[in-house]
């Protein structure tokens, strides 16, 4: 089956009835075959063995933990976006509390720096079961090139979000090929800044958007991260 042919089985429409089904993948902002991918079994399926794995380095672990440092509030209360067994804030990093969302319990069970966590699949339903400007701040590491509705999730960080409160998406050159997007696969590093730009820019009511290559160099994985504060 082809890209185009897996779009046309992956869209759904009004039937008549008043009834809505699955939003158009992409949003909007790009055609729905960009978020097309090899493998469209229920994400819940590929995520439920757990996978106690970093998945990039521990020179990109570190440059996340600065840039986290510097833009994530102190003392706040933080939602960790298709979270996992690591949330990779820098030791000592005072919180309040944070909060994982994401596809395997067992793995966010075993991340020591989250107060509680819900499992909820983003892709099936790109609705935040959180109330609206709970938190301080935000972060989704290395899972954006997942998402298949990354406008519509842009909007609900924004709303659960607390204004001026950041929101770090940060991504490096490694994926489970067969779960990225077409539009990831597609382009390169740079171009992905860009993209995560673009689904800032798409969502609206964010400011002060910055796109950046944070690597360390020195061998260590590439780090690259797209930030912004909620208007």
């Amino acid at each position: 089956m082809t890209r185009r042919e897996r779009t046309r089985k992956l869209e759904r429409h009004d039937d008549g009835a008043g009834v809505i089904s699955e939003p158009v993948r992409g949003d909007g902002l790009f055609p729905p075959a960009a978020y097309t991918r090899d493998d469209e079994s229920p994400d819940g399926n590929f995520y439920d063995v757990p996978r106690k794995v970093v998945h990039i380095d521990d020179g990109a672990i570190a440059a996340l933990g600065r840039l986290y440092a510097e833009v994530l509030p102190a003392d706040g209360r933080l939602l960790d976006v298709m979270s996992s067994w690591r949330s990779h804030l820098p030791p000592g990093f005072r919180v309040k509390e944070v909060v994982g969302i994401g596809l395997n319990a067992e793995e966010m069970a075993d991340n020591p720096q989250l107060a509680r966590s819900v499992v909820h699949d983003l892709n099936s339903d790109p609705r935040l079961p959180f109330g609206d400007r709970e938190f301080d701040g935000a972060m989704c590491a290395v899972s954006i090139q997942y998402v298949l509705h990354p406008v519509m999730v842009l909007r609900e960080m924004r709303r659960v979000l607390k204004p001026g409160a950041p929101f770090v998406v940060s991504f490096s050159n490694r994926c489970f090929p067969t779960k990225a997007v077409a539009v990831w696969l597609d382009t390169m590093d740079e171009q992905h800044l860009q993209l995560v730009r673009a689904y800032f820019e798409g969502a609206g009511g964010w400011v002060d958007v910055k796109a950046e290559d944070r690597s360390s160099g020195r061998g260590a994985d590439p780090l690259y991260a797209v930030w912004a504060h909620a208007s």
